[in-house]
């Protein structure tokens, strides 16, 4: 799964590529069954990620209107100084020559954080 520009995803079980540039973990808890190495994570963000209790709200009902109300508190989220310092950190990452490729364990990537994450980024290297 590929983003716009020098911003990637790919989930941690999948192999890593040459063309992944930087991979930066982007899930609060480490990936089950995965050791550090087969990871190859070269930066681990978890204040990017929703806090704790935003994702166990979401993981309790994972419906689709559940889903767009994650979206909501997630995005405001984003928008607090600790996230916001770690977004900065991110789109550092991406400006100072990309790629980046996010890695995640999830297994819905496009009903989980990562697209909103990736909108967000995108947004703010478009907005400075």
């Amino acid at each position: 799964m590929t983003a716009d520009g020098d911003l990637r995803v790919r989930r941690v079980y999948d192999p890593q590529e040459d063309g992944d540039g930087t991979r930066v973990l982007v899930d609060r808890l480490w990936p089950r069954g995965v050791s550090k190495d087969r990871a190859a994570i070269d930066k681990w963000l978890k204040d990017v990620t929703p806090s704790d209790e935003l994702r166990s709200w979401y993981h309790e009902d994972r419906s689709e209107n559940r889903y767009d109300a994650f979206v909501d508190r997630y995005r405001a989220e984003l928008a607090d100084p600790v996230h916001t310092a770690a977004v900065d950190e991110l789109t550092a990452l991406v400006r100072e020559g990309g790629p980046v490729t996010l890695v995640t364990a999830v297994k819905d990537v496009p009903h989980s954080h990562v697209p909103v994450l990736v909108d967000h980024v995108e947004h703010e290297l478009n907005r400075r």
